[in-house]
């Protein structure tokens, strides 16, 4: 086939997924990709409400793009995780929490204003039952025609994939956490 022989879609469904890290990287990079071409760009962050590097690299380009970039964080950290899960949050605050983020999210994405919307560890509130995977196959199927989809976390629910148009596993080779070393800052978060 010729590259004269292809199509472009209007818009697309995107999936990063997997155990390995990379997810939210692969999503910041799409949205400087977005922003360089003069997308209006909503990126909304489940999970993650601690300091991470991401927040502060969006807070300082915001003044650059300024309406061309929505940011959005709810959530009230990791549920249902061992260890690292948030402490003094009841299952029913990280599930309003993720509620009002995905309210944000579905009202960007079905707004038609965003030309991306960027829904950053919506999967894990999905699989930690903090949204149900009716929720996030609305978000999918209800988004506006021209408005891109972005969907990051873990355990991407397979069922969905037939909904969606470009799905990306970070599989694990190796990684330093398995040798009981925590994440590092610039790196990790």
């Amino acid at each position: 086939m010729a590259f004269e022989d292809f199509e472009t879609k209007e818009s697309v469904v995107l999936v990063y997924t997997g155990e390995n890290k990379g997810k939210t990287s692969a999503a910041v990079g799409l949205m400087a990709r977005a922003l360089g071409n003069r997308w209006n760009v909503a990126f909304i962050q489940f999970i993650k409400y601690w300091g991470v590097g991401e927040h502060v690299f969006i807070r300082d380009i915001m003044p650059i793009y300024k309406d061309k970039l929505h940011f959005y964080k709810g959530g009230k950290g990791f549920y249902n995780a061992g260890e690292i899960s948030a402490t003094h949050i009841t299952e029913e605050q990280h599930k309003q929490a993720a509620q009002q983020t995905y309210d944000e999210a579905l009202a960007c994405a079905t707004s038609g204003d965003y030309d991306l919307v960027i829904c950053d560890e919506i999967n894990n509130a999905v699989h930690d039952g903090l949204l149900s995977l009716a929720q996030l196959k609305t978000l999918i199927t209800s988004k506006a025609p021209r408005t891109s989809l972005c969907l990051t976390g873990r355990d991407f629910p397979k069922e969905l994939l037939q909904n969606v148009d470009i799905a990306t596993e970070m599989t694990k080779l190796k990684h330093h956490y398995d040798d009981k070393f925590l994440a590092n800052k610039g790196i990790d978060f």
